[in-house]
């Protein structure tokens, strides 16, 4: 019997600027493969059956998201931005719960600019999550010898790769107990560069998901080159 995948909500933070990218506007809305970015991070999500609804955290000002086809698709909502991630995400999470999600609904995080999550990952995310009592998030094992640098610039120690992962997105979590947790990490002035890292400090151990190490995040020019030559056969 095929297993049954939870319902969810999805959350794209979309109001950074990608400087590192060094391009006349914020790398979400930079083209490739015939369209930008994000509309290509989207198109994941709004394929699946499972998703109630989606929101976008944006930039107030921001120029480009209105000109998309895709602004206009009723799943897809509009939240204000911060600064940081963090209050983008805690922007789009009060969203949510205006559109109706309940705390103990799913809530899927994911990078604007990380456009090549597969179904297949997604799925397995969503199955392996579903009845789990804090969450998690998809990540890969650490593949290469890891060094920790001391403050002159020089290796200071080899690090034990084999409990090492790099995380990824999407991270999966309850509304309420995310909420929380963000909030509460905000207010203490913590820095949480994920939302796992915010459940961690709650006191939470958020499940580790191996994923495919194709699903990356475009931060720099050669990101860009990369998922070019990834989809050229796209």
């Amino acid at each position: 019997m095929p297993v049954q995948l939870p319902h969810f909500w999805a959350l794209l933070p979309a109001a950074g600027i990608g400087s590192r990218m060094r391009a006349d506007r914020p790398k979400q809305y930079l083209q490739v493969a015939g369209k930008t970015i994000i509309e290509h991070t989207l198109e994941c999500f709004l394929a699946h059956p499972q998703l109630r609804a989606l929101v976008v955290s944006l930039a107030v000002d921001d120029p480009y998201w209105p000109r998309l086809a895709c602004a206009g698709d009723s799943r897809i909502q509009r939240a204000d931005g911060g600064s940081e991630r963090a209050d983008s995400v805690l922007s789009g999470l009060m969203r949510l719960s205006e559109l109706g999600a309940q705390d103990q609904d799913w809530v899927l995080v994911h990078d604007a600019a990380r456009p090549n999550l597969s179904r297949d990952d997604l799925d397995n995310l969503l199955e392996q999550l579903a009845d789990d009592a804090v969450g998690g998030l998809l990540a890969v094992p650490a593949r290469d010898t890891l060094k920790r640098a001391g403050k002159d610039g020089r290796v200071e120690a080899t690090v034990d790769r084999a409990a090492i992962w790099q995380a990824f997105t999407p991270q999966m979590f309850r509304l309420g107990e995310l909420q929380r947790a963000m909030a509460d990490a905000l207010i203490a002035g913590v820095n949480v560069t994920d939302e796992a890292s915010a459940m961690e400090w709650a006191g939470h151990a958020p499940r580790l998901i191996e994923g495919r190490s194709d699903n990356l995040k475009v931060t720099r020019p050669e990101d860009l080159l990369s998922l070019s030559r990834l989809w050229q056969n796209r």
